[in-house]
């Protein structure tokens, strides 16, 4: 007997269809992406592009053949959106909520996590430590899925998550803004040894490839969690975990 194929779970974060697509456009909804066959840049097709275009949203060409196997309802027309789980917010928006709140800006910005799961558990655990906003690139880089939405535990209700085209600009305005930006590296001080209490932005880079050399050169300071063990390594959002509860320990306790 063959062996039936489980079923993939319903994602009610994939519209497909062009006048749906049309709809989420126009109604302001954030979009991962959207997906348009090949080729097929024709009537509606063209206004959807032309659309997402103008709003900064990230068109990629697949293949047909591409858009059918991922194609839930099976009548795609030739365009497949993701949308977001949640709305983004404006990196501006981040450093008021820290201002209201009478507290130095603590910020997470993410470069190259593509990993849904880690993101998911970056923002669970920013959310716990009082982080006041995480920011990722618009590109190389995992948004707010329905994954990232169910990895957080809720947290993706609570934690303002900005996207950027140009992560190095965006680091340029935090510090106009008075903060510091922090690196994670193999290379940088022991983070036990390093004043993380005042206005902080700390980058963590994917576990593969780390911080990208331009964003790493634009940095103010790099920290270092200190290996003991045979691995060199620790999973991105772990990582993430230890330094966000150091700013925490010092901001709280006082660095020793």
């Amino acid at each position: 007997m063959e062996k039936k194929q489980a079923e993939k779970p319903w994602n009610e974060n994939q519209m497909e269809g062009r006048n749906a697509i049309l709809e989420i456009l126009r109604s302001g909804r954030d979009i991962e992406k959207i997906m348009v066959a090949k080729g097929n840049v024709e009537g509606t097709i063209k206004r959807i592009v032309a659309m997402a275009s103008e709003k900064g949203v990230v068109i990629q060409e697949v293949s047909r053949q591409k858009l059918d196997e991922i194609s839930q309802t099976k009548n795609h027309q030739g365009v497949i959106a993701l949308v977001s789980a949640h709305n983004y917010v404006e990196v501006e928006d981040i450093l008021a909520a820290a201002r209201e709140k009478g507290e130095a800006p603590f910020v997470l910005l993410l470069d190259g996590i593509t990993d849904p799961h880690n993101l998911g558990a970056i923002l669970r655990t920013a959310e716990c430590a009082g982080v006041h906003g995480v920011i990722i690139p618009k590109r190389r880089s995992v948004g707010l899925n329905a994954t990232v939405g169910k990895t957080s535990a809720g947290a993706i209700e609570y934690m303002p998550v900005a996207r950027v085209t140009n992560l190095v600009k965006t680091m340029e305005y935090l510090k106009k803004e008075g903060l510091w930006i922090a690196c994670a590296d193999m290379k940088g001080l022991d983070y036990f040894d390093t004043d993380l209490k005042g206005p902080l932005a700390l980058v963590i880079g994917s576990e593969g490839e780390g911080v990208s050399r331009l964003v790493q050169e634009n940095c103010d300071f790099t920290v270092s969690i200190p290996m003991y063990g045979k691995i060199s390594s620790l999973n991105a959002s772990v990582a993430a975990g230890l330094l966000m509860y150091e700013v925490v320990r010092q901001r709280t306790f006082g660095a020793e």
